[in-house]
């Protein structure tokens, strides 16, 4: 068991202690014996599956199918993408051998697999009526993190879902980012409470080989960004470098158009960042591993009946929640309570002999620790009336939060000012020129977030001062 005295740090005193204390205290995740690398445990692998079983169920109600693709790509077949190969090629892995045996061509382990997957992709696709292909994957991938490691946030390690779609138009592609990315928009908000801005990447921070990038960025608590999820449209680069043709139906050829998408468990690290507090994890409970907890209290002479009446009760709410019944030995209750909300656990119940003869529970929030006696006949729809609005309440909270780290700029020395003393998003007008925002980033290691898709306003660039309705945000970031 894991040492579970609490954590030793608050929150706003120690920011990088605390996140790796929750980490491990509330048994998340451990390091493995390669730098950058962790063991998820199955309290965080849990959550992860929970967000992974919304968002599949969400693609495949919309046509997309899952498949998986091979783990090495061979050298050659990366560098096909010029502008590809030279955003990734830095954090690659290379096999150089199979057993004794020195390759002739080495082979990267997946940091991506858009060259792979249009490989298959191009033998394929033959006419029109192959299209759209709609493929997405579960899978791992490796990037070589050497500096600034992170469990979850910055790992060379990590879980993610990778799509990958080829399209008959420029529409039809266009269309596709945008349903994923407000896919990826309702599982970070609505299930990890966590509020987003949606917008565009700038030119110099999209994806390598991208036509177009789109996003969606967070704030956590240190006033440093976070980039939740992508979702990029291609255009035609990968398609005419891997020969990915179709016949038409006005018999000429063409090339298709394609997409590709991602989320990781990095959403993971936002979700402590966010909501954890100076006990510990707090869960959202669509994606908590346990959403209720069933605490006994008795002595000794107590234990036979209090013990069946919290069986009884774990039977009748599990199937309306994912519950479990604390029944370990040699613990205190206060140790059980304490233990509990490290690991984040949305509502404890509470069940002691004066309950049962008084026909009661009681309930007791994560979230703000309020005790809700209630009918033990009524548990069931308290639980599930009180799950809701601890869902409902931690993203209002953490929205509160979002708007109160957005600051406005209308000069360059007051957006050096803010992202120095305040940090969080400086949102400025901007015009455009990748030297004006390369400037922002040489003077103050902040960059450009997002262009958001709703904003605009009339103004100078914060900068040089051309007029500009642009609006961008800008940050530190992981």
């Amino acid at each position: 068991m894991a040492d579970n005295k609490g954590l030793t740090v608050k929150k706003a005193e120690d920011f990088p202690e605390w996140y790796s204390q929750v980490v491990e205290k509330a048994e998340l995740a451990d390091y493995g014996p390669m730098h950058g690398t962790i063991a998820f445990k199955p309290n965080s692998y849990q959550i992860w599956d929970n967000i992974k079983e919304a968002f599949d169920k969400m693609i495949k109600d919309t046509g997309h199918r899952n498949a998986y693709f091979p783990l090495l790509i061979p050298e050659g077949l990366l560098k096909s993408e010029a502008e590809h190969f030279k955003a990734f090629v830095p954090e690659v892995f290379w096999v150089t051998q199979e057993g004794d045996r020195k390759l002739k061509e080495r082979y990267a382990i997946r940091p991506t697999s858009e060259t792979i997957i249009y490989y298959f992709f191009s033998k394929w696709l033959q006419g029109w009526r192959d299209l759209p292909i709609l493929i997405n994957q579960w899978c791992s991938v490796l990037r070589a993190e050497i500096k600034d490691t992170k469990p979850f946030m910055r790992t060379s390690e990590f879980l993610w879902q990778e799509g990958h779609t080829a399209h008959e138009t420029e529409r039809e592609a266009n269309d596709e980012v945008e349903l994923i990315l407000g896919f990826y928009k309702k599982i970070v908000e609505e299930y990890l409470c966590v509020p987003v801005i949606a917008g565009r990447k700038s030119e110099s921070e999209k994806f390598g080989g991208a036509y177009y990038t789109t996003t969606i960025e967070a704030m956590m608590p240190d006033g440093k960004a976070l980039q939740s999820a992508t979702s990029h449209n291609l255009g035609q680069n990968f398609a005419n470098t891997f020969g990915l043709k179709f016949l038409g139906k006005d018999g000429k050829e063409h090339l298709a158009w394609t997409t590709s998408w991602g989320i990781s468990t990095r959403v993971l690290g936002a979700l402590i960042m966010v909501h954890g507090d100076d006990a510990g994890l707090i869960m959202p409970p669509k994606v908590a591993h346990t959403q209720v907890v069933i605490v006994p209290i008795f002595k000794e002479s107590e234990a036979e009946q209090v013990i069946a009446f919290s069986k009884s009760l774990l039977g009748r709410i599990r199937s309306k929640c994912r519950a479990e019944l604390d029944l370990r030995e040699g613990l205190t209750p206060g140790y059980k309570f304490n233990d509990w909300e490290l690991k984040g656990v949305p509502l404890r119940i509470e069940v002691g002999p004066r309950d049962i003869k008084n026909g009661t529970v009681v309930l007791v929030r994560r979230d703000t620790k309020e005790k809700k006696p209630v009918s033990s006949e009524d548990a069931d729809k308290e639980i599930l009336a009180l799950l809701e609005d601890i869902q409902k309440q931690l993203f209002e909270k953490a929205k509160k939060n979002l708007k109160e780290n957005i600051t406005d700029a209308a000069s360059y020395p007051e957006l050096k000012e803010i992202i120095s003393s305040k940090g969080g998003f400086v949102r400025a007008n901007w015009c455009g020129k990748d030297k004006c925002e390369q400037k922002i980033k040489d003077d103050t290691t902040a960059t450009n977030r997002v262009i958001p898709f709703h904003e605009k306003k009339h103004g100078k660039c914060v900068v040089c001062g051309d007029a500009t309705e642009t609006i961008a945000y800008f940050a530190k970031a992981y």
